[in-house]
């Protein structure tokens, strides 16, 4: 089952699944955002989760590969009028966007959904400013972390929404340096990472 398709059927009961589970850990990330972020670069944007959590200021760029997970992000985009929210169709491994566009780039959720984690780090990477920051929230093992329970489930449920045994250490380009790096959620199972573009 192809990403796109497997995200349409989620769409509908998406919210229900991770909504509330991830807003003190969305909300915590995003207190991480540069003050003079001016261009921030929402990847996976999803729902539109991380919209009421944002603050005023930057001009936003949401993508999402699946337009039904869009679909569901405008309401949200519309509820926050004072905020600066352009929502596009577009692809973590493949981002349309010239190099050093963005002072940030917010990636939650997405990095072991996606079927390359290093592309889309990397990706990531290209498009920020130097000095700039990723905002990273997701499942990911620590290195050398053995886990069986996510080791075993990981083929599966990365068939169906996401992989659970994602090492970001292995994934991580040159160009991205970790600041911050937090145990968050399902007792460690998730981590909030603070990253900059050097």
């Amino acid at each position: 089952m192809s990403l796109r398709t497997s995200y349409t059927l989620l769409a509908p009961i998406y919210d229900r699944m991770v909504a509330a589970a991830t807003q003190a850990a969305r909300r915590a990330s995003l207190a991480r955002l540069p003050a003079d972020a001016r261009q921030v670069l929402l990847v996976g944007a999803g729902t539109g989760l991380d919209f009421p959590l944002l603050p005023a200021g930057p001009q936003y760029t949401a993508i999402d590969l699946t337009p039904a997970m869009l679909d569901r992000a405008r309401p949200r985009a519309a509820a926050r009028p004072e905020l600066a929210i352009e929502l596009r169709s577009g692809d973590a491994l493949a981002l349309d966007f010239a190099d050093a566009s963005f002072d940030a780039v917010i990636l939650h959720l997405i990095v072991a959904v996606v079927p390359d984690a290093a592309r889309a780090l990397a990706e990531s990477a290209r498009v920020l400013r130097p000095g700039g920051r990723v905002l990273l929230y997701d499942k990911f093992l620590r290195p050398g972390q053995s886990a069986p329970l996510r080791r075993l489930l990981s083929p599966l449920l990365g068939r169906i929404a996401s992989r659970t045994d994602v090492v970001l250490e292995h994934h991580l380009p040159p160009t991205l340096r970790v600041l911050e790096d937090e145990a968050s959620l399902a007792g460690g199972w998730f981590r909030r990472v603070l990253l900059e573009r050097v």
